[in-house]
This record gives C-alpha cells, structure tokens and sequence, in this order.
C-alpha cells in the first residue's frame, strides 16, 4: 500500500522534488548550485575582463581586426550553440540521465580552456585559427552544460526551494568570479604597478607580466578551477536514473524528434512560447549591457584597464546579493512578479546610468569638469564616476536576479516531462538572436554619433521584453502527445 501525502512535496518521509521525483538531500542540493561557482570565473576571466582584451589587442595585434575576430568566433559558436542546444536537451530527456552529459562537457571545457596558455604573442606558440577552434570548443561546452545543469533544477529541489536554489547558483557563480578577479589582481595585476606594502613587489609564481603571462594565466586557472568544482555535483547532486531507456544512437533519433514535434506543438505551448520570446528580447538587452557597459565607461569617463578591473570587482561583489535578491523575489512574489521587478530595475538602472557623464548628473544637473578629486585614489575619483557606479550597482544586481528569475519561471512553466527539451529552447531563445542587442548598440551610435544614445537604446529590447511578460500566466504546461 502506497505512502499516504503527508503534505505538499512529500510522500511519507520522502520529499519530493518539483517534478514528483525524490527531492535531492541538502549536500545535493548545495552541490548543484556549487556547479555555478564552477563555471562562472571562465565567462570573467576569458570572455570579458583578460583574456578577450589580450587576444584581440596583443595576440592579433590589431584591436579592430582582434574585435571582428573574437565577434565572429563568439557567431560561429553562437550558430552552433542554437542549432543543437534542443536537440541536445530533447536527448537528456528521452535518455533520462543529465550527469554523464555534464561529465564529458566538463572533460572537454577544462583542458581546452587549460591550453589557452599556449596563445601567445606574435603566434610564437598556438595560432589565431587554433585559438578560435579553442574558444569555439569551450564555447559550445560551456552552453551545453548550463543546458544540463538548468535542466536537473526541478529533479533536485522541491517546488518551494527551486527559486531559491536558483539564486543561491548565481550568487555562489558570481562569488567564484570575484574571488578569482581579486587573486588575479593581486596576484599578478598590482604587483609592480604600486608601492602598498600588502602587494608583493613581483608577480607570484615567477609569472611574467612583460610576457603577458599574467593575462594567458587566466586560461589554465579557469579551466582548473571548472574541473575542481564541478566535482560535488559528479559525487553527490543524484541524477535522473531509468532502470531501462533507449540507446544513444535511439535516444539521438528520438531527441531530434521531439524537438521537431515540440516546435510544431508550439501552438499547445503558447503560454510557454510567449515567455521564451519575452525572455529572447530582455535577455538581448541584458547581453548588451554586459557587453557595452565597461565599453560605454571607458569611453565617456576615460577609465584605464586597472580602473575597468576594479569596476568588475565591485559589480560582481553586488551581483553576489543580487542571486539572492533574485531568489528572494522568486520564492515570495512568485516568478513572473520577480521579472517584471527585476527588469524594470534594469531599465531603470540603464536610463540613469546614460543620464550622467563627467559634465552632467541626471540630464540637467550641470557639473564642473574641473572640480577637484574626492579622494586620491586613482580610481572613481569624481562625484559623477561614483554616481554611475553605484546606479550600475543597481543594474547588476537587477540583472543577476533577472537571470535566476527566468531559469526559475521556465522551471515552472515547462511540462515536467519535457524539462531538459524546453531548456533547450531556453538556451535557443538566449542564443538565437543574440547579435540583435550589440547591432542595435551599434548601429544607434553610428546612426546618432552618441555613445549615450547607442547604449541607451537597450531599453528598447528591455522594454518589448517587459510588455510581454505581462502576457504570460505562471502556470506548468500540459505535455502535449
């Protein structure tokens, strides 16, 4: 005789998780999100604050042609990453087990990233074109296991905790990043540079800076750091188990059915698919702000490389709280409620973010560019450069629970009994437009000759985004047969 519900998400004294499955213990639990802190310091350190500026300004030599490279590499992973991301996620669910999917993209993440050691300057050790296969590869594997890892969120946690465990991934990811940015920092960026005695006087570990080895480092500490802590998940998050399930080549056949018969379900899934598409346009405009936002700084405060680090320092410390902001929201408003607070605050941060420059606070105020410093520190030393730091504060925290807000809302949305699919699709509507943010940037800054107007036209995308969210209803679709 089966156990009698002893209440909401348990059976007996088994909890359940959010798809009726045995919920995962608390050691599980933590060990999914710890797969965030895994994974996170890799975008940090190669894909926005070291690596990405080094290859495009010293490996190809050029800052206009390494930028048009790296954007086309980013592209071809990107086609990649759209065109096989459902099919991949329809695989997981007819072959039921996620964890061996996340072992090979870790297998294959950490020594790809490991080997970006090897890109040096003038090409003396891996070639442009070896460089871009790495970063393409690493790219690839690094969608795919957000897909998986997304996709094991309602098998692991009851109902009530995924919105907080989703948090708790994103603040434990960004606090990976930040942790990893001030070794890096003091490790091998301050030394030499200043004369504070808490700073070693050279680089640790015999890394040369004029060998740009304190920028190449960045590869090999991401991709140790990845396999590290990808290890509790392996080791104690349970997996998915099928006493009996097709083979690979079946579940492959049968993946790539699903995904076709999914799309032309569609109509079925309206609710879901309106979501998707709100989330493709405010998740554009959020890439956006990511990718132009230490671009706009430098550009209308003139900020150096050491100040653009400390800027990605202090944003990843916010973006910490803004995971639990984010699940927080989630868990006491509900998911939808969450969004509409979590972009708005965006949009908001955004317009006040543009509203301020060296000669302007807020549109109107006028301000003396030739006021003197609020302190000596050769950083953030004007009232206007604090201001947009802290209105960029509120933008990082809005984005960071923004993203545990949307993983959180498709977790309740999607039929349980095609999860790891509809992630798929989440991971398509993430990638599938993604050039349309940074083309929107581009062209508004050339069409207006105005940084300001250029980065302020991500509102547009943050604005259709929020029109329809309010379309969607947060309810579980019913798979459709």
């Amino acid at each position: 005789m089966a156990d009698a519900v002893n209440g909401p998400g348990k059976v007996g004294d088994v909890l359940l998780s959010a798809t009726g499955d045995k919920a995962a213990d608390t050691k599980g639990q933590i060990s999914w999100a710890i797969f965030e802190w895994a994974r996170n310091p890799y975008v940090l350190l190669v894909t926005i604050y070291i690596f990405a500026p080094y290859f495009s300004n010293v490996v190809v030599g050029d800052p206009v042609r390494g930028q048009a490279i790296w954007g086309n590499i980013n592209g071809i992973a990107g086609f990649v990453i759209a065109c096989l991301a459902p099919i991949l996620g329809a695989i997981a669910d007819s072959g039921g087990r996620r964890k061996p999917w996340l072992a090979v993209f870790v297998g294959v993440m950490a020594p790809a990233t490991f080997l970006l050691w090897w890109a040096m300057p003038g090409e003396a050790g891996l070639s442009v074109t070896s460089i871009a296969l790495l970063i393409v590869i690493v790219s690839i594997a690094f969608a795919f296991s957000e897909v998986f890892h997304n996709s094991m969120l309602p098998s692991v946690a009851p109902n009530e905790r995924i919105g907080f465990l989703s948090g708790l991934g994103l603040a434990l990811g960004n606090a990976g990043g930040l942790l990893i940015l001030c070794f890096m920092l003091y490790a091998f960026m301050l030394p030499g540079r200043v004369d504070w005695s808490f700073i070693p006087d050279k680089a640790l570990f015999g890394i040369d800076a004029a060998a740009h080895e304190n920028s190449r480092i960045a590869g090999p500490i991401a991709g140790i750091w990845f396999f590290l802590f990808a290890l509790p998940l392996m080791f104690f998050t349970p997996d998915r188990i099928r006493k009996t399930g097709p083979g690979m080549l079946q579940s492959v056949r049968e993946g790539g059915r699903r995904v076709v018969k999914t799309v032309r379900q569609l109509k079925h899934y309206r609710n879901v698919a309106t979501y998707l598409i709100a989330r493709m346009f405010y998740n554009d405009g959020q890439t956006a702000i990511l990718v132009f936002g230490g671009v706009y700084a430098a550009g209308v405060f003139r900020w150096d490389a050491l100040t653009l680090t400390i800027y990605g320092i202090v944003l990843s410390i916010f973006a910490v709280g803004g995971g639990f902001f984010g699940g927080w929201l989630d868990d006491r408003f509900g998911s939808k409620v969450a969004i509409l607070i979590s972009i708005g605050g965006t949009a908001l941060g955004v317009l006040l973010a543009v509203s301020i420059t060296p000669n302007e606070l807020f549109f109107f105020v006028p301000w003396d560019v030739n006021a003197p410093p609020v302190w000596d520190l050769p950083f953030f030393a004007t009232v206007p450069e604090l201001l947009y730091v802290g209105v960029v504060i509120i933008v990082a925290i809005c984005i960071t629970a923004a993203y545990a807000n949307s993983r959180t809302m498709l977790a309740r949305l999607a039929p349980a009994s095609k999860m790891s699919e509809f992630f798929g699709l989440y991971a398509l509507s993430g990638t599938a437009t993604a050039f349309l943010g940074p083309a929107l940037v581009g062209i508004a800054t050339a069409v207006f000759h105005s940084q300001r107007v250029g980065f302020a036209s991500v509102l547009l995308l943050l604005g259709i985004g929020l029109a329809l969210i309010l379309l969607v209803k947060e309810e579980r679709a019913e798979a459709a047969e």
